[in-house]
C-alpha cells in the first residue's frame, strides 16, 4: 500500500505516527508534519488515519494542562477528587475544575466510584438571637403553643375575625385575642398593654374602642419582659389598656420558660 497520500497536504504513516507521539494537541501534529491550514476536512483525515494506525494520544493536552494519560494516572492511584486535583496540581477550591474533570473522566470511561467526596467544610451559622421588635408577630405562635402544650388545642381562624386563635379548653372553645407590649412606664414602674381596637377608619385614626365580651373570651398578654397572662375578658370589660402590675395574679409563665435564654429585654 502506498503511504503517500494524493493530497495538497501529504505524510506517511510513520511520520505521522511519529508527530503524534512528540506532540500534545493536534494542532501540534500539524505543525510537525509542516500543515499550514485550518482546514477541518484535513485534521478530520488526521484524526482518522491516527485511530486507523491506533496511535496512542492520552498525552495530548490541548488547551489543558494536563493530559488523558495523567488524568488516568490521577483518578487511578487517588481516594478522593481533592487528591486528583492535587496530582494533576489544580486549585481545589474551584469547583468549576472539579466538575472538569468529573466530565473528562466520564469521557474516558474511568472507574471513579473510590472517588469519597470530601466532607463540605463546617458552616458556621449565623448567629439568631430573639429580639423583642419581633414580639408582635411572634406572640400569636407563643399563644398557640403555650395552650397546645397543655393539651387544649389551637387554631387560627382562616378568614380575618376578631380573635386571633381558637383553643379547645375543657369547659369550651375559647375565642383568643393576643396582645403584646413593649412599652414601660417608668413612673408607675410597669409594663403598659394596649388591648382596645380601632374601628375602621380612614388612616386607621380612630380612637381605641374596648372589645366586646360577646365577640372573644381571653386575652393572652405577653409584655417586655417576656411574661405571659391570661386575662378572661369580663375581668377587663370596658378597658383599652392595663397596667399590668395589677395583674400578676394572672400571670402563666414566661416564654424564656418555653424557647430558652438569649432574649434582650429591659435592663433592670
Amino acid at each position: 500500500m502506498d503511504n503517500r497520500l494524493k493530497l495538497k497536504y501529504s505524510w506517511t504513516d510513520e511520520q505521522l505516527i511519529e508527530a503524534a507521539r512528540t506532540s500534545e494537541h493536534w494542532r501540534g501534529v500539524m505543525r510537525t508534519l509542516g500543515i499550514q491550514t485550518n482546514s477541518a476536512g484535513v485534521m478530520t483525515r488526521i484524526r482518522r488515519d491516527v485511530a486507523r494506525l491506533k496511535v496512542d494520544v492520552s498525552h495530548f493536552k490541548g488547551s489543558r494542562t494536563w493530559s488523558d494519560a495523567e488524568l488516568i494516572r490521577a483518578v487511578t492511584t487517588s481516594f478522593t477528587w481533592d487528591d486528583v486535583l492535587s496530582a494533576l496540581g489544580l486549585a481545589t477550591v474551584q469547583q468549576s475544575t472539579r466538575q472538569h474533570l468529573v466530565r473528562h473522566a466520564a469521557r474516558l470511561g474511568l472507574e471513579t466510584s473510590h472517588l469519597e467526596s470530601p466532607s463540605p467544610a463546617a458552616v458556621t451559622p449565623t448567629p439568631v438571637h430573639p429580639d423583642l421588635a419581633n414580639l408582635r408577630s411572634a406572640a400569636p405562635s407563643m399563644a398557640a403553643a403555650w395552650f397546645t402544650l397543655r393539651g387544649c388545642p389551637a387554631s387560627f381562624p382562616a378568614e380575618p375575625a376578631t380573635f386571633d386563635l381558637l383553643a379547645s379548653m375543657q369547659d369550651g372553645v375559647k375565642r383568643v385575642q393576643v396582645k403584646t407590649t413593649t412599652t414601660w412606664d417608668k413612673h408607675r414602674k410597669s409594663w403598659l398593654a394596649r388591648i382596645g381596637r380601632r374601628p375602621h377608619s380612614e388612616g386607621n385614626r380612630a380612637p381605641l374602642i374596648p372589645y366586646d365580651p360577646d365577640e372573644i373570651d381571653l386575652f393572652f398578654i405577653v409584655d417586655g419582659d417576656l411574661t405571659m397572662y391570661l386575662i378572661p375578658v369580663r375581668d377587663i370589660a370596658g378597658k383599652t389598656s392595663l397596667l399590668l402590675r395589677a395583674y400578676q395574679g394572672y400571670i402563666v409563665g414566661n416564654v424564656r420558660e418555653m424557647t430558652g435564654g438569649g432574649w434582650t429585654v429591659r435592663a433592670a
